[in-house]
């Protein structure tokens, strides 16, 4: 049954790590991609995915994304998660990247519109549609049933079981369950 937040945001990070990772161990799920901009989600998912027991990929924000040349994630952070076995992921975005740069220029891309789609059921699982082509794309993760961890704006408030397909095949992606979200209402 998936569990249904009041609200987006941060503080809603714990929660779903905890059920993501006891959804895991329930199913057998080994392959977790995780969202984080600045470090922070990564690093208190330590708390919860053991990288002895999860192949665990933390997706960042591409350098830029806010500022040109400048990377959100701490650095402090990336290579403390590298020495403990997770895997950190920096990228061109998906669903971002040229096709931003198109929209600003002509006000319009089709990956606008697979942008908007996908945040009818939440910013937070557009996020994990992304993070798992990224993930796939860099061969980090198998084409295969992973679990996604991303959210609205900072922390995490959405888990769920996706389908992971490289971005080339990313209409062949499906979401197979989500553990938990926030409430649309």
């Amino acid at each position: 049954m998936t569990e249904l937040f009041n609200s987006t945001g941060i503080q809603n990070t714990e929660e779903v790590l905890k059920l993501a990772s006891q959804y895991a161990k329930l199913h057998g799920i080994k392959d977790i991609v995780i969202a984080s901009t600045t470090g922070w989600t990564a690093k208190e998912a330590l708390k919860f995915f053991e990288p002895s027991e999860f192949n665990v990929v933390i997706v960042t924000h591409n350098t830029g994304f806010s500022k040109e040349g400048e990377q959100e994630f701490s650095e402090e952070i990336r290579k403390e998660l590298i020495s403990k076995g997770y895997k950190v992921l920096t990228g061109t975005m998906v669903l971002r990247n040229l096709n931003r740069a198109i929209k600003d220029l002509f006000r319009y891309s089709e990956t606008e519109i697979v942008n908007a789609t996908l945040r009818m059921f939440g910013e937070g699982t557009k996020v994990c549609f992304e993070i798992c082509a990224m993930a796939c794309d860099a061969g980090l993760i198998p084409p295969a049933e992973v679990i996604a961890i991303a959210g609205t704006s900072r922390g995490a408030d959405t888990a769920a079981v996706i389908k992971a397909k490289p971005s080339n095949r990313f209409f062949e992606m499906r979401l197979i369950d989500y553990i938990c979200k926030p409430s649309l209402r």
